[in-house]
């Protein structure tokens, strides 16, 4: 209780000092005290229903039951689960990667947390693990932006985080500037289990955009080689589904 009200009184005076900036925005957030600006609420697209039962991309077809991707395609993880329409937060997201908005993490967090947290919840995780960056990126950045979602994440829905069972040990191309294909290639060997006795059954990967599913199908097929039997995946943003 007492580190409860020292975080509260303590993230006060930081909004003192440093005004808290909108992740719509960018803005010094009004009124204060809060993580987004009133205005900008309704600015951001939430996914709804339909939605792919295996990836929770949004659905156009109320009839359909996955979408175009995972029709054709196997996934390695067992679930996934998305809070955004990315386009709805693509800027928000651009700075909160590459501008030091870390303060962005908070409300991702909460806002995951308040929508998803009862279906992350049901699946009864055992950790909850960030999708990892390369260390040379990382020194860069100075931050990986997906740890601290985990991390808000795994506070308010009391999971632990995994920050350091699996890491990425190759340096792989941007994404988005590849491919399906040729995502899956360059994620070929690119990440690590860093633990001999991993006691997890299930897990929940957490990333801030999830596209083809290439990053997430990675980390799984080595999660499993460590007896992990379940894992499912929360996504901050999502693209369309068809």
């Amino acid at each position: 209780m007492k580190e409860s009200l020292f975080r509260v009184f303590y993230g006060m005076i930081l909004d003192l000092v440093y005004p808290r900036r909108c992740p719509v925005c960018d803005k010094a957030v009004k009124p204060f005290g809060n993580l987004i600006c009133e205005d900008c609420k309704k600015k951001i697209k939430y996914i709804k229903a339909p939605f792919c039962q295996k990836c929770g991309k949004e659905l156009k077809d109320k009839r359909a039951v996955f979408c175009h991707d995972c029709s054709c395609k196997e996934h390695s993880y067992d679930s996934g689960m998305a809070l955004f329409a990315y386009p709805s937060v693509a800027d928000s997201i651009y700075r909160f990667k590459y501008c030091g908005r870390q303060e962005y993490a908070a409300y991702y967090g909460e806002r995951i947390a308040l929508v998803l947290g009862k279906k992350i919840l049901a699946l009864k995780p055992d950790a909850i693990i960030p999708v990892p960056i390369h260390a040379s990126k990382e020194r860069v950045r100075g931050y990986n932006q997906a740890e601290l979602i985990a991390l808000e994440l795994g506070r308010i829905l009391d999971i632990p985080v995994e920050t350091g069972l699996i890491k990425r040990i190759r340096k792989t191309t941007p994404m988005k500037e590849l491919s399906a294909q040729e995502r899956q290639n360059n994620l070929k060997k690119a990440f690590k289990i860093c633990r001999n006795d991993v006691k997890l059954n299930t897990v929940i990967i957490v990333d801030d955009i999830y596209t083809t599913g290439s990053t997430i199908d990675a980390m799984a097929q080595e999660l499993h080689k460590v007896g992990i039997g379940q894992v499912h995946f929360i996504a901050l943003s999502i693209g369309n589904g068809m």
